[in-house]
């Protein structure tokens, strides 16, 4: 059966996804969010007001900033790091990519054997960034409205990831920057009153739009990806409330997002609804202590275990084999590292970095750290390796093992916790999610204006004019 064929075969053909997502998107209210979900949501706003901070250093965003003062503008909403306004669509660019520039943004997590773990989407950028910008550009929309339409857009751009087959991800697409449009025109939508066949118009524009691909990981252009799903979100919304038409059922059908970019979708899944679980509570969602791939997480983990433990210092070393599947080694795909784009998919680098450091930071993943004499020299100490057993045990979980060999011949090995630190079973405390967000500032914010932005993310819910309020927060940063 040919690719196309396959899609047809596995797409339901009488489905209701995107008049489904659009009912949910008009009904629901604040009271019907769980208070659990409003919790992570915190916990996910605070850590990506952390993240623009940290990409608003990064080269990428000084040529994105600079595009986005030649072109100019509507004065809708504050451009990153700047006290300036531009249109809407040009803010939320900017401030996408900044939130997934260090690739430190949260992952969404999925307990389906069938998904491969760790490639679902990075839910929380995409929608917050378009409540951001869209706040602003309507002025005076309060802490529970930006919160209702943020966690929304959480919410259909997961279910949709979600219920798409794993061949979207297979076959190269992005989902972050594909997926993560529909989660940005959904808050967007929420905050401007969208309804009706103009709610679902606006899926179709999201639809159409939707794009990104992995061979540009390790490159400038992967954090586009989110930035342009940002933009692209707000601008369907935009477009659509001016009466701009689209295919009302895009999600469905044939032709429709999901049989096109994912090669159909799950009839089971689709059962779920949106909203009857939020999936940013069961099964829940990841948010990284690295800047790097969640998939390289556990391993970075087991390196800094057995390197401590033992009082393994880097000249000690002679090699480093991981032992890992191909759900792993395929996307983490540099070998060597030659910058800090690269090493954010690179085990290699990662764990030279703790081999070196101890850790693995945002002053460990800068070119200047990766392309120094030690790391590169580190680095080609250290090799991957497919593993067979650990292959055929399935790609529900993130497993891998280490073997350090020391120059005296001795050998320390382990073994991976699959409850890695970060996800839904282990996750990072309120303390240090704040230690996270002022790793991000450091340098960048002063003590008292990380103070004010910790500050209005815990009590968002009590913000008057809550999308002015977090990026006036954010205007330092540069």
């Amino acid at each position: 059966m040919s690719v196309a064929q396959n899609a047809f075969a596995e797409m339901p053909q009488d489905t209701t996804m995107t008049a489904d997502a659009a009912a949910f998107v008009e009904s629901v209210t604040f009271d019907d969010i769980p208070e659990e979900a409003l919790r992570i949501g915190k916990r996910c706003l605070l850590d990506g007001l952390g993240l623009y901070v940290a990409g608003s250093e990064e080269h990428t965003l000084d040529i994105l900033v600079d595009e986005a003062l030649e072109m100019g503008g509507r004065e809708d909403a504050l451009l990153l790091g700047r006290n300036i306004k531009v249109p809407a669509p040009m803010a939320a660019r900017v401030l996408g990519t900044a939130g997934h520039a260090h690739d430190w943004d949260d992952s969404q997590v999925s307990i389906d054997p069938a998904h491969i773990y760790g490639l679902l989407t990075h839910p929380t950028i995409p929608p917050l960034t378009a409540a951001i910008v869209m706040s602003q550009r309507l002025g005076n929309v309060s802490g529970r409205d930006f919160m209702l339409a943020f966690l929304t857009g959480f919410e259909v751009e997961c279910k949709i990831s979600e219920w798409m087959l794993p061949q979207h991800y297979m076959q190269g697409m992005h989902s972050s920057g594909t997926v993560g449009h529909f989660g940005a025109f959904v808050a967007a939508a929420k905050l401007m009153g969208l309804t009706g066949e103009k709610l679902r118009h606006g899926f179709g524009i999201a639809a159409s739009f939707a794009a990104g691909i992995r061979c540009n990981f390790g490159t400038m252009t992967k954090p586009l990806h989110v930035g342009r799903a940002a933009e692209n979100g707000v601008t369907a919304a935009l477009l659509a409330a001016r009466g701009y038409t689209a295919d009302p059922t895009a999600l469905d059908g044939p032709w429709g997002f999901m049989a096109v970019q994912g090669g159909g979708a799950s009839p089971e899944k689709i059962a779920q609804g949106f909203g009857k679980t939020w999936t940013i509570v069961d099964p829940g969602v990841s948010i990284k202590p690295y800047p790097c791939g969640v998939l390289t997480h556990p391993t970075i983990d087991l390196m800094l275990r057995l390197v401590t433990d033992a009082d393994i210092r880097a000249e000690d070393i002679d090699t480093v084999t991981v032992h890992a599947g191909t759900n792993i080694l395929k996307p983490i795909r540099y070998p060597i590292a030659a910058n800090h784009l690269q090493a954010k998919f690179s085990l290699p680098a990662a764990l030279a970095m703790i081999a070196l450091a101890r850790q693995a930071g945002k002053v460990e993943f800068s070119d200047a750290f990766v392309g120094s004499d030690d790391m590169q020299a580190m680095q080609r100490r250290i090799r991957t390796e497919l593993d067979p057993e650990i292959e055929a045990q399935g790609f529900d979980k993130m497993r891998s093992r280490i073997t350090i060999r020391l120059k005296d011949g001795s050998e320390v090995a382990g073994w991976a916790d699959e409850r890695y630190r970060g996800g839904p079973e282990n996750p990072l405390s309120d303390d240090e999610v704040v230690a996270k967000v002022r790793s991000c500032c450091d340098g960048v914010l002063s003590e008292a204006e990380q103070d004010t932005l910790i500050r209005n993310g815990w009590n968002i819910l009590d913000l008057q004019d809550a999308g002015s309020v977090l990026a006036q927060g954010l205007t330092s940063a540069r």
